[in-house]
């Protein structure tokens, strides 16, 4: 179960880099929690296409050194890795965005039903990206 539960969070993750949203929002349970980072709960496929629609506005992002574990049933599985990022239009609340370039380690935790993505928690250093950009 757990390889069946890797092998999910490796497309989820190669959905995302390639730009293919119907793929990854297919990766997900109708009613997906989603945690973001220092931020609110969210629950709903429809909820999380908005979330990612405004997050590929802003910014455009590939996930590189990719490392995932699963629980042995599979329904836990977790994901480090970093964002190579470049800041493309100002997020309500940060700093200007003027093509900035990062580097940022992060994490994420899921919960996995029926072979697809239930929950979605993902945690960065916030500080350190605001820092990144405000230079």
């Amino acid at each position: 179960m757990n390889q069946d539960s890797i092998k999910l969070i490796e497309q989820y993750y190669a959905a995302f880099n390639k730009g293919d949203m119907d793929t990854f929002l297919n990766l997900l349970t109708d009613d997906v929690i989603h945690d973001i980072n220092q931020g609110k709960r969210e629950v709903g496929k429809d909820a999380f296409k908005q979330f990612m629609g405004g997050m590929n506005n802003s910014y455009k992002e590939e996930l590189v050194d990719m490392v995932i574990m699963a629980t042995p049933d599979g329904a836990r599985a977790a994901a480090e890795f970093v964002v190579l990022g470049e800041y493309l239009k100002t997020d309500e609340g940060l700093p200007e965005a003027k093509g900035q370039k990062y580097r940022l380690p992060a994490g994420a935790f899921f919960e996995i039903r029926d072979n697809k993505v239930a929950r979605i928690t993902n945690y960065y250093n916030l500080q350190d990206w605001i820092a990144q950009v405000s230079k």
